[in-house]
């Protein structure tokens, strides 16, 4: 019988070590494809170095990566990328991230260029087979004395290097797409101060005969309504999702008229902060489609002719990257003990098969923490939302009336939302003692547009209220210890936790990965996609700029004066360097233990597995020395200045 070691919270030694978390995780990028019932996917590997490759599985089971090394399968549209590939009858088309050209590569072939060396980014690509051609959204940087010019554009695969702008004009462009007979191309278009998840627009243009684009006709969207995801079904009718109703719901254009196809209170949408994504899919003459209603995804069947929403059973909370072919699906899905995999349905049957895990470690479900979602008081009588996760380890029990350190955790975005699939990184600090509380403060998406426009011209406010709130609701109802609370989170999290440390007094340190310190200095450096995104969540810039130095950390550092750790790359170009660099010399400067670890050729968001492991070992390490308990493990240690 195994004995149960008792040890304070946070001192228990764990089988999820960060080595296991940074080496033998993968992340799958959000978009899937179906080739012919051969099936593509993208995972990002920390172990070599953060490369993007595609993996093919035949239907005769066999997987194999597609693209060699070097080759690195990522654009840097948007800078956040997504839809950096597709495939067209064996061929796979892909967006290099090195030189962001893209290639084409046949079966058993080595990629050849098909763009010229250029300072032109490509992204969410698709296939013209009538004039054997690709359409793009292209992302100009050749003149770098100006904002980056979007447009759409058709890249020649003949090899001719042939290129011709389609549609230009706004801001942004998004999710081109071609009717089966080749005659129209649909597209979504916005313009600043908007994010697409404020206002989208969508199109739909006439494919002349020397393939340009004429006779654009306005579909959907307009004032707060955002439309994503547009496809045309195998028959030619255009399918898209809008939010006309303050939900992401399913609609299409028949006829000259927009159709209603399944109206529900849940999203069947996700904000565009990638492209690629595809929550539904058309499985010949159905819909196999997913939502989101009340935290949790699910998966169905949806006939266009009855508009009969069937539920399909499957064990999964969180659903994605939803593709299918006569007879099967498949899409990217995980739930609280189940890691993000890729996935294939068999619709007759029901049967499912895992094609590909994210994770190679099996880790015992003793050591695994499931969330339990709730839903706590926050300003203004309203409600926010959470998953609360408990310290798990049936090796150790805490002393007797000890309660656990919690960390609270703010996802990025901030339009963005957090997902109840099992990770390792989180388990991390479960399996050793310490409560999570991983909050989608108002803003979030998910709960509909009510509850993501919360944040409208507050950012900063309630966000920082509700996971306040969160850590204050916890408290009193005895789950965790007031004087051990800690907040963090990476990007806009990284801003709520600066901001929660500054202009509240309920958290006792935090950890900033690669976090906004100063709003006016992101409003002004960072990169096209978001360079107006503030004007929504915080006010117009420079009108506004009051408000941004009062609700900028930076601005406030006098009102600091507990530890922070920061962590940040060195390529950043959304948030850069210079954010982080500014906060941690001011908190030297005032004499608060802080420390600062910036990783080299590392962008926003961490890839390489030596950077995740030492991110996460110098994190537990700092959190240790400050509320003084014994580490489990051997941690090279980190310089924590003036720390007594």
């Amino acid at each position: 019988m195994r004995k149960t070691i008792t040890a304070s919270y946070g001192s228990w030694k764990s089988p999820v070590t960060s080595d296991l978390v940074a080496s033998r995780v993968v992340r799958f990028d959000r978009q899937v494809e179906v080739d012919n019932n051969d099936i593509y996917w993208v995972e990002m590997r920390p172990e070599e170095g953060g490369r993007y490759v595609i993996v093919r599985r035949s239907p005769k089971g066999r997987i194999a990566d597609i693209t060699p090394k070097p080759f690195n399968v990522r654009t840097r549209v948007h800078e956040y990328g997504g839809g950096a590939y597709r495939v067209d009858r064996g061929t796979v088309y892909f967006s290099n991230f090195a030189d962001q050209r893209l290639y084409r590569q046949t079966p058993n072939s080595v990629p050849e260029p098909v763009t010229p060396e250029n300072r032109i980014r490509y992204a969410d690509g698709v296939i013209d087979r009538h004039r054997n051609r690709m359409i793009c959204v292209c992302e100009d940087h050749t003149d770098s004395d100006r904002e980056a010019e979007n447009y759409l554009a058709a890249v020649s695969l003949d090899g001719a290097e042939h290129f011709q702008r389609l549609v230009s004009g706004n801001d942004f462009y998004s999710s081109p797409r071609i009717s089966p007979d080749g005659s129209r191309l649909a597209w979504l278009t916005w313009n600043h101060p908007n994010m697409p998840w404020d206002y989208t627009e969508l199109w739909v243009g006439e494919v002349g005969k020397d393939g340009s684009i004429g006779n654009p006709i306005h579909i959907a969207g307009g004032k707060d309504e955002s439309i994503c995801q547009p496809q045309y079904s195998p028959e030619g009718t255009l399918y898209f999702i809008s939010e006309r109703t303050g939900w992401w719901n399913l609609y299409r254009w028949k006829e000259g008229s927009v159709e209603a196809l399944c109206p529900m209170e849940a999203e069947f949408g996700v904000p565009h902060w990638v492209f690629g994504r595809s929550t539904y899919a058309f499985e010949s003459d159905r819909l196999i489609c997913s939502y989101e209603k009340d935290g949790t995804w699910h998966l169905a069947t949806l006939d266009p002719a009855t508009h009969r929403l069937n539920k399909i059973k499957v064990p999964y909370t969180v659903i994605s990257g939803v593709r299918a072919s006569p007879g099967f699906a498949v899409f990217l899905a995980g739930s609280p003990t189940e890691a993000e995999s890729v996935v294939r349905l068999e619709i007759a049957s029901g049967k499912l098969e895992t094609l590909a895990r994210s994770t190679r470690a099996a880790v015992p479900p003793e050591y695994l923490s499931v969330p339990e979602a709730i839903e706590f008081p926050t300003e203004g009588g309203l409600t926010s939302h959470a998953f609360f996760y408990r310290p798990k380890n049936n090796d150790y029990a805490a002393p007797a009336g000890e309660r656990p350190p919690l960390m609270v955790i703010g996802h990025g975005g901030p339009t963005g939302a957090t997902s109840s699939t099992l990770d390792l990184s989180t388990q991390f600090w479960t399996s050793r003692g310490f409560a999570v509380a991983d909050v989608d403060y108002g803003g979030s998406t998910g709960y509909g547009r009510a509850y993501r426009q919360r944040l409208d011209g507050r950012w900063g406010i309630v966000d920082v209220d509700d996971c306040v709130n969160c850590a204050r609701y916890l408290s009193q109802l005895g789950e965790i210890d007031e004087r051990r609370t800690i907040i963090r989170g990476g990007s806009a999290g990284g801003y709520t936790t600066l901001a929660a440390l500054t202009f509240r007094d309920v958290f006792k340190a935090g950890a900033s990965y690669y976090g906004v310190s100063d709003l006016e200095a992101l409003a002004t450096d960072t990169h096209k996609f978001e360079s107006r995104y503030l004007d929504r969540v915080v006010g117009p810039y420079p009108g506004a700029r009051d408000l941004y130095s009062e609700r900028s950390p930076i601005k406030h550092v006098e009102r600091l004066s507990c530890p922070v750790i920061f962590f940040q790359g060195d390529e950043d170009k959304v948030v850069p360097p210079a954010q982080a660099e500014v906060m941690v010399n001011a908190l030297r400067r005032k004499g608060i233990p802080t420390a600062y670890i910036l990783f080299h050729r590392e962008q926003h968001g961490f890839r390489k597995a030596e950077n995740i492991k030492r991110a996460l070992d110098a994190e537990l390490y700092f959190y240790s020395r400050i509320f003084g308990f014994k580490l489990a493990d051997d941690i090279e240690p980190i310089v924590i200045e003036h720390l007594s």
